[in-house]
């Protein structure tokens, strides 16, 4: 029998992951498409119709499609009413985790990018201190989260904020495996330690690691 959702995601993408955790967490019924960065997969004819900006995540269902991250996680809570929430009923805390998501995405994320993109670069090809100043960025990032954490988790209850910022930060603590001595290390406080030690032990979590981090 088709299954009434596909979802096209990428191994790795921050972005496509919070999605697949999302429909996770809601239980949905779904169908996974494996895309490959390496092998020009986003740049195919068939997945440009769906997405033109040849990104993903990208959802499909019946006749609808949907791409960007965020507007699919909200269509998820919005639609499936009578599966586990992904955002806070009140509306307060509904804006906070929105808040929480777009601040994730305006400095967790470009913060990332650029560490990643220092962290490939030949050594030898590197601005002096590039990368130690990304890692005092990043640091800087981590600190305000640190600050942010209610309770087990970001805003109190496991919610979409979770599945936006973990992703990100998974990938940041695969990254600096990478980093040498000279640039400083990642300081993730005791809040996000924990936090990360209990996303990590989540059955959704291990369900949807990326299949090449294996």
């Amino acid at each position: 029998m088709k299954k009434p959702i596909t979802f096209y995601y990428a191994s790795g993408s921050p972005y496509a992951w919070r999605v697949w955790l999302a429909l996770e967490h809601k239980g949905l019924d779904y169908a996974l498409k494996l895309l490959s960065f390496d092998n020009g997969d986003l740049q195919q004819p068939d997945f440009v119709a769906l997405n033109p900006r040849q990104k993903v995540p990208v959802l499909v269902e019946g006749d609808f499609t949907l791409r960007e991250s965020t507007v699919i996680v909200e269509y998820l809570d919005d639609k499936y009413t009578d599966r586990p929430h992904l955002f806070a009923a009140d509306p307060k805390l509904k804006a906070l985790q929105r808040l929480l998501i777009r601040e994730a995405d305006n400095y967790i994320q470009p913060a990332l990018e650029e560490f990643g993109e220092a962290i490939f670069t030949p050594e030898e090809k590197r601005k002096p201190g590039h990368l130690g100043d990304c890692v005092a960025r990043l640091n800087d990032e981590l600190a305000i989260w640190e600050r942010s954490l209610e309770g087990d988790y970001v805003t109190g209850a496991l919610s979409a904020v979770d599945f936006t910022l973990y992703p990100q930060l998974a990938l940041i603590e695969r990254f600096s495996k990478r980093l040498p001595a000279s640039a400083g290390k990642l300081e993730l406080g005791p809040r996000l330690h924990a936090w990360m030690k209990r996303m990590q032990a989540l059955e959704i979590v291990k369900k949807t690691w990326p299949p090449h981090w294996k």
